[in-house]
């Protein structure tokens, strides 16, 4: 069966919003790591903003060191999480999940194919999580206090929910990658 992974860059605070504003260093450990998370999925799950911000801009790249990622993108199956939008066909082969989320998953889930990426989203990785349909959680910690007015990747009232580290690893620039599995 397949797995659902999330994968996103995350500050010592909790933030996961706007990465480009205090991640300070990428080394070769976290691009072999993504890399790493391209191989392994061919299935792309986002939510609303996420889907809204990335249609705007990869399909419309074709050139420059962010092409490869922006082939692998628009030629994979995307499904959008949403309750608010009426239609995803802006993006190739997008598809809209506004109905039941747990069965939609499970669908997926059992399908033919590698694993399923959830791309950004920290709306939606919380939900999978509450719902325990998400995976695998690898947690890119960067040693940087991001500071107020960003989204966090948990609430402060968040219910206790109790992860399995699977590994952990520090990098050159003193990120470490961990990977968690909920415990069920």
């Amino acid at each position: 069966m397949r797995k659902v992974v999330s994968s996103p860059f995350i500050s010592l605070d909790g933030v996961v919003q706007s990465p480009d504003q205090w991640q300070f260093a990428f080394d070769a450990e976290m691009g072999a790591a993504l890399g790493k998370a391209l191989e392994t999925a061919d299935t792309i799950l986002m939510g609303r903003v996420t889907f809204t911000e990335w249609a705007g801009y990869w399909p419309r790249v074709t050139s420059g060191e962010d092409a490869g990622f922006a082939k692998w993108i628009n030629e994979s199956p995307k499904y959008v999480v949403s309750s608010t939008l009426d239609s995803v066909e802006d993006w190739a082969n997008s598809t809209l999940i506004n109905g039941d989320l747990p069965a939609a998953i499970e669908k997926l889930k059992a399908g033919e194919g590698k694993d399923i990426t959830v791309a950004g989203s920290p709306t939606l990785v919380r939900s999978l999580l509450e719902m325990d349909l998400l995976d695998e959680l690898v947690l890119l910690i960067h040693p940087v206090v991001a500071g107020e007015g960003r989204k966090k990747l948990f609430k402060d009232d968040a219910a206790l929910k109790k992860l399995e580290l699977v590994s952990a690893e520090p990098t050159s620039s003193g990120v470490i990658i961990a990977t968690y599995r909920p415990m069920r």
